[in-house]
């Protein structure tokens, strides 16, 4: 390839970030617009299903009609899954799968199987939340943005990423997180471009979310008082406390995932919906994605073994609901059993005179921690927990609590729950997949510690075929030749083919991070 035509390519490639600006912008518009109208969906069900079980258990004599509809329910969600399996639990992993491995995505199918079965299992009040779906949904949505926009590879997924970043700022009014989870959990890298792609998109689709459902915080943990100094030795303990309730509720949800694979698939929905029913009689508290749950940790006056009932079958159900595949996410439950924990933990050192005002500052601390612990993202823990409560004064406590937490899942030896669902989704095979098209370029940044930092562009054994076309430095761009030095912070442009793009860019990941 000519010099002149490296030039050219790099040139385009500089002018990249002003294009997925705004492009991100409108990735965030699109996106918040799609999440929005699934988070009025899913509330909209959640509310009527409170209201159906509370009318069956005052007229018990509709409840075997209801059972048919259950089965019907579970039928029909069965159906539309099988149509596109895509569609089926979180849906972060899908993402993932895209972003990481150049798995396919059909997004009109995925759009349509997301609302449609969403909006039914959230009808018979399932236990699951709608984050994981809204990120999809929002990645679905950059998509077809990128497809009828989209240049190369590079950009679209920088675009499925800002998307991503959308849906999360969408579901939970929190852009902050929304861009952290982006860049932690869902790209697993940083870059200027991504960050730039991912906040544009993500305060834009804040800005639409906000229009919709106002000002205020998805959840009522505003105004609580801040945690005096002197309590701070019990952080650490409900560290522990919340890592292992996380560690828990993740074998849980993949155990039960393993279980269900042993009945029919047909089935699997259908006995999801069905043990809704029992829940929704007895314990309508746990219904849904557990924000009622969240409420009732921070300022509901019940003893501490009715709590515990609430986190027990809050678990089981989640689990039951999450592992038969019905279409939804576990954010929200897992931060409703992480609620419920700091609510105990609170009302039990409340023996050692600790004032039971402080109790949701414990409450807020322990969801960050149990997220840590079943996720592992413990950055986007912290900041969500900080949009969630409106101020940076719980930062310290939360975030003592989220990496201790994290320390205890990994001592327990527990992994993060995306990455397991990834290779059970690809049946542990991460080889990327063959794509055919023209050239693409790659952006990878050099990481402190990798075995290229501090070499000369000839002294590097480079995979084969490779081809470096820029260098970025700070805001200098250039092409490097033999003799430059590659420095930790640089980001390699490479080039190469849409068949090789996905192998390539991983093996150059792996260089370019520390051995």
């Amino acid at each position: 390839m000519g010099k002149s035509k490296i030039y050219h390519m790099l040139s385009g490639f500089n002018q990249l970030k002003w294009r997925i600006t705004y492009k991100g912008i409108l990735a965030g518009l699109i996106s918040g617009l799609l999440a929005v109208l699934y988070r009025l969906g899913i509330e909209f069900g959640t509310e009527k299903s409170i209201q159906a079980y509370r009318y069956l258990k005052v007229h018990p004599i509709f409840i075997a009609p209801w059972i048919l509809f259950l089965i019907a329910a579970g039928f029909i969600v069965y159906w539309l899954t099988r149509l596109e399996p895509d569609a089926k639990g979180s849906g972060i992993p899908q993402v993932e799968g895209i972003l990481l491995l150049g798995m396919k995505m059909k997004w009109y199918a995925i759009l349509t199987v997301r609302f449609l079965a969403g909006f039914m299992g959230s009808l018979f009040g399932v236990s699951v939340g709608r984050e994981g779906p809204s990120i999809q949904i929002g990645a679905c949505g950059s998509q077809a943005l990128a497809e009828k926009t989209g240049k190369n590879k590079l950009e679209e997924n920088y675009l499925i990423t800002a998307g991503a970043s959308a849906g999360l700022s969408a579901a939970f009014n929190a852009p902050l997180s929304g861009i952290m989870f982006a860049l932690e959990e869902i790209h697993r890298s940083f870059s200027p471009n991504i960050l730039i792609a991912a906040t544009a998109a993500a305060l834009t689709s804040d800005c639409v979310s906000k229009y919709f459902f106002g000002l205020k915080p998805v959840l009522s943990y505003v105004g609580i008082s801040q945690l005096p100094m002197q309590y701070y030795m019990w952080l650490p303990v409900l560290g522990i406390l919340s890592g292992l309730v996380g560690g828990i509720t993740n074998k849980g949800l993949l155990g039960a995932g393993t279980l269900y694979e042993k009945i029919p698939a047909v089935l699997r929905p259908i006995l999801a919906f069905l043990i809704a029913l029992p829940c929704g009689l007895f314990l309508p508290q746990i219904l849904g994605g557990g924000q009622g749950l969240i409420k009732l940790s921070e300022n509901g006056e019940i003893g501490i073994p009715l709590l515990i009932t609430f986190l027990i079958a809050k678990l089981i159900f989640t689990c039951t609901s999450f592992g038969s595949g019905i279409p939804g996410g576990i954010f929200m439950p897992i931060l409703a059993i992480g609620a419920l924990t700091g609510r105990v933990f609170g009302q039990a050192v409340a023996v050692f005179d600790v004032p039971a005002e402080f109790i949701p500052a414990f409450c807020v601390c322990a969801m960050a921690g149990a997220m840590s612990g079943s996720v592992k993202a413990p950055v986007t823990s912290i900041l969500l927990m900080a949009e969630m409560t409106g101020s940076l004064v719980h930062l310290l406590p939360v975030a003592v609590v989220s990496f201790v937490a994290l320390l205890t899942s990994d001592i327990l030896n527990i992994s993060p729950i995306y990455e397991v669902l990834l290779d059970r989704m690809t049946g542990g095979n991460r080889t990327p997949v063959d794509r055919k098209g023209a050239g693409a370029i790659i952006e990878v940044p050099v990481e402190p510690g990798s075995k290229i930092a501090g070499k000369r562009v000839r002294d590097i054994s480079w995979p084969e075929g490779t081809l470096i076309i820029g260098l970025s430095r700070g805001e200098k761009e250039f092409v490097p030749n033999g003799d430059t030095c590659v420095l930790h912070g640089d980001y390699l442009v490479a080039l190469s083919s849409e068949q090789k793009y996905d192998e390539m860019n991983r093996r150059l990941t792996e260089l370019c991070r520390p051995s």
